[in-house]
């Protein structure tokens, strides 16, 4: 099943206005928000998909009012107090935090820019073959579900799901969220591009011949 983050192509929330390419904060809260998710990272309590996960399982009337780094700051928030990295408590302020057995884990300012620069790559060698070749009709499992979790985190939009597409190439082979989110491993499978029409994915496009690239796990897909 989705959730309520699963909104694209989504009918009646209006169109996607884009903004100016310089504007990247709106408020001075919203770096301060980015950074102390980024700095979380090297506690080493969770993952990428971990985050997401937390971020995508708010409730649905907070995600709906929420602006984009309050979501962030939420989930954060249910993060921190889900590992056990601060008490409810402590994060409300109600008590003083005490000393983190992590704080030696903390990221120092003078590594902030190397950390950051050198990224999180996310593939990975695996024993799962690439079945599918540049070419290939493929599609898309019926529903967008995570089919290990119920519930779970998945990266099969569910405007896509059951959509026939075509390999455009193969990206190696990367973590796959669905399990990663959940604290079942990795599981590293093949990654592939995949190019749908867009009059495969919506019934009524405003531009029929555009086409969509999605970046989708093996597992997701099936000979068309």
């Amino acid at each position: 099943m989705t959730r309520v983050h699963d909104m694209g192509g989504r009918f009646g929330d209006g169109p996607v206005i884009p903004e100016e390419e310089d504007v990247i904060f709106h408020a001075d809260w919203h770096p301060r928000a980015l950074a102390i998710t980024v700095a979380m990272g090297p506690l080493g309590q969770w993952n990428l998909d971990m985050s997401r996960h937390a971020r995508e399982g708010l409730p649905p009337k907070d995600y709906a009012r929420f602006s984009y780094y309050e979501k962030w700051l939420a989930g954060l928030a249910n993060l921190l107090v889900e590992t056990g990295v601060v008490t409810r408590d402590e994060l409300t302020g109600e008590v003083d935090p005490a000393p983190s057995p992590l704080a030696e884990r903390a990221m120092p300012a003078e590594k902030v820019a190397g950390i950051l620069a050198a990224g999180g790559p996310a593939d990975r060698p695996s024993n799962v073959d690439a079945v599918f070749a540049p070419g290939d009709a493929v599609v898309t499992r019926a529903f967008a579900e995570n089919m290990a979790v119920p519930g779970g985190h998945t990266r099969l939009p569910a405007y896509a799901a059951g959509a026939r597409g075509r390999i455009l190439r193969l990206h190696g082979a990367h973590i796959l969220p669905d399990s990663n989110a959940h604290g079942a491993g990795e599981a590293p499978e093949p990654l592939y591009a995949v190019v749908f029409a867009a009059s495969e994915l919506w019934a009524h496009p405003e531009h029929p011949g555009d086409e969509v690239v999605l970046d989708l796990w093996q597992s997701y897909l099936a000979p068309a």
